[in-house]
């Protein structure tokens, strides 16, 4: 039989505010509506959710992959001790007065979302910040690319030097993609959203590309300074059309949507769905890699270069 008693503190003692307490700042810059992001002097990272299947706070440490679970196991790493002790520490925590924390060094509350996108998101700030890879300079992209304002934090780099490309959904981060030489793959646990460059309120085009590889490529083919870019990573999901709408309602007026699917039977049925789902009066235009350069921007870049 569950443990009542334990089930309450998963569920009624705030993870955030406890974390506070326990010498945890938090990271406004990193946290949303759905996590919150906190840091201890000592270096540890965490992200802190609550679970939407059964309501329970629950935290991941980025500093050990293995130390992550509800409030019950973050005091047991934390030197809680026993399980009997454990109760005793909470216990304190379920109508009781106690000293009064500043309202900013924790959040009220937080909105619900699954495990596994807890788990992704820890597994996407355990990864650094990407100025250089190999993988990428091979393809054309440098640091001169990935260091413009545009691009900033639109990759990482995990500890196997893999390529990580976010995705975002209407809740935030979902998941991303995992790209290599000879390599491709996608946070597990994670589902395909729409990755996307910086945006500013002056600009004129919206570029839709299958990847982000090509986004970074189209702008050093062409240089466009007032356009953003975003990528679907490939053919579109059920929930993409309605996050491509969305972006494209977001557009400043005049703005337009390039249409830049790679020049093949996918590329142009990826362009068909946008026009569909495009609102009306919205400028679209197709656009293609050059004949004979390749398939995709990438390529297109590649053969510029002479790779």
């Amino acid at each position: 039989m569950p443990d009542e008693e334990l089930e309450q503190f998963k569920t009624d003692i705030n993870l955030t505010e406890f974390a506070a307490s326990r010498g945890y700042g938090l990271d406004n810059r990193e946290s949303s509506r759905n996590s919150a992001v906190m840091r201890h002097p000592d270096g540890d990272k965490i992200i802190v959710a609550k679970n939407e299947a059964n309501a329970n706070w629950i935290f991941f440490s980025v500093r050990n992959d293995r130390d992550n679970g509800t409030i019950i196991d973050f005091v047991q790493q934390r030197g809680g001790g026993s399980l009997g002790r454990v109760r005793q520490k909470l216990r304190d925590w379920i109508g009781s007065p106690r000293p009064a924390l500043p309202i900013a060094s924790y959040v009220l509350d937080l909105l619900p979302i699954t495990r596994d996108r807890a788990a992704v998101m820890a597994e996407w700030e355990r990864a650094r910040a990407c100025f250089a890879l190999p993988y990428l300079t091979a393809r054309g992209i440098g640091t001169v690319t990935l260091v413009l304002p545009r691009f900033a934090g639109c990759v990482r780099v995990d500890a196997r030097n893999n390529a990580l490309f976010p995705h975002f959904d209407r809740q935030g981060l979902c998941g991303f993609e995992i790209k290599n030489k000879d390599f491709t793959g996608f946070a597990a646990g994670g589902t395909k959203g729409l990755w996307y460059s910086a945006s500013a309120a002056t600009d004129q085009w919206l570029v839709l590309v299958e990847s982000a590889i090509d986004a970074y490529s189209f702008h050093r083919l062409h240089g466009w300074e007032n356009a953003r870019y975003m990528s679907t990573g490939g053919a579109l999901n059920p929930q993409q059309p309605e996050l491509l709408r969305g972006a494209i309602e977001k557009l400043p007026d005049g703005a337009g949507v390039i249409l830049g699917f790679d020049r093949d039977e996918g590329g142009d049925k990826l362009a068909d769905e946008v026009k569909k789902l495009a609102p009306a009066g919205r400028n679209l235009r197709r656009m293609v890699p050059d004949a004979g350069t390749g398939k995709d921007w990438n390529e297109m870049l590649q053969n510029r270069l002479g790779g």
